[in-house]
């Protein structure tokens, strides 16, 4: 794994060993990047499911203000570590459940890049708890990874959805009282 633009660009990121962790392929990334490009510069960042920080690390590359980082995996967050260590960074890292990570989040994010384990169906849950908690900056981007066919939560519309083979991206944004 590599960030591909920035201040960063090019620079490689530690992984995880084995086939049980599913990070974001490197065409895929750049793919996703391309369209949030006018978005990041000074966006406030959560990358909920966080893995290695490959996708919060893009952003910090691109000029992000600030990325919050979270996993339940210690693993994860080991490895997150030496990402953001190799990088020169200090962020926010929270090792918890996204439902007490959403909890006890404070202010609004701009981006929230949602990339649960395949097999959990939690978009519903996450959108439920970023509208109640206010979390979502006006105009703000959900950005959810998944293999299933989602259906849009209420209070949310799909801006955009991105097939790369099995894997979908849903672009979803709060609606407008």
């Amino acid at each position: 794994m590599r960030i591909i633009a920035g201040k960063y660009r090019g620079r490689t990121l530690a992984a995880f060993q084995g086939e049980a962790i599913r990070p974001t392929p490197d065409r895929v990334k750049e793919s996703l990047f391309q369209i949030l490009a006018p978005r990041i510069r000074g966006a406030r960042v959560l990358d909920l499911f966080c893995g290695s920080g490959a996708l919060g690390a893009e952003c910090l590359s691109r000029g992000a203000a600030e990325v919050c980082f979270n996993d339940v995996s210690k693993e994860s967050l080991s490895v997150l570590g030496k990402n953001l260590k190799a990088l020169g960074e200090t962020c926010k890292v929270t090792c918890r459940d996204f439902r007490a990570c959403l909890l006890s989040a404070e202010g609004k994010f701009d981006l929230v890049f949602s990339d649960p384990p395949y097999r959990e169906d939690y978009l519903g849950e996450i959108c439920s708890l970023l509208a109640s908690r206010g979390l979502m900056a006006e105009g703000g981007l959900l950005l959810h990874e998944s293999e299933r066919e989602e259906t849009v939560p209420a209070g949310w519309t799909f801006y955009d959805v991105r097939r790369y083979g099995r894997t979908k991206i849903y672009f979803l944004q709060r609606c407008e009282a």
